[in-house]
């Protein structure tokens, strides 16, 4: 899916992320996904779980609640045909209450104004699989703690992001 270009509608809150954080993100996972499950929470574009497909990933499940996010985001998945990608039209905090699947890698985007951030990370610790990473975008640096351990972070302009990881104490 290289260069493929993907359109997405201007929404609010909508903020797609950086091509030089994803990037690096992908450099932290390392450059293939294969075989590896993929939750991105708070899809918005699509456009981590729509790379982490081209990347191998085995099953990709992308989480929105704006129906019209949504929408573009079938539009955009039809166009891809991506058969490991699958759509879900939910809130991601209500969508990893309720979800009983365990994933390798979580992007976690929330709208940087919204609580939602210590009630995920509350939550996922049961949706990941014991070498699985979480990866967050915030607006502003986060007080990590256990059993969480930052493997790597970085600030680009306003976005603060980390790769977290499971503690093992």
């Amino acid at each position: 899916m290289r260069s493929r270009v993907l359109t997405f509608p201007d929404a609010l809150g909508l903020r797609p992320t950086p091509d030089r954080v994803r990037e690096t993100l992908f450099n932290w996972l390392g450059q293939t996904l294969y075989g590896r499950s993929c939750l991105d929470l708070f899809a918005g574009s699509g456009a981590l779980g729509f790379e982490a497909a081209s990347r191998g990933a085995e099953q990709v499940t992308l989480v929105e609640k704006n129906p019209q996010v949504v929408r573009a985001l079938q539009d955009n998945l039809r166009k891809l045909g991506c058969g490991n990608v699958f759509v879900r039209a939910q809130d991601g905090l209500e969508f990893a209450s309720r979800d009983a699947h365990r994933y390798d890698v979580i992007f976690l985007d929330p709208p940087f104004a919204s609580d939602y951030l210590p009630k995920l990370l509350a939550i996922l610790p049961q949706r990941l699989q014991p070498e699985g990473v979480v990866y967050v975008e915030s607006g502003s640096a986060i007080e990590i703690e256990l059993p969480w351990r930052v493997l790597k972070s970085g600030k680009a302009g306003q976005v603060h992001y980390q790769l977290l990881g499971l503690s093992s104490d």
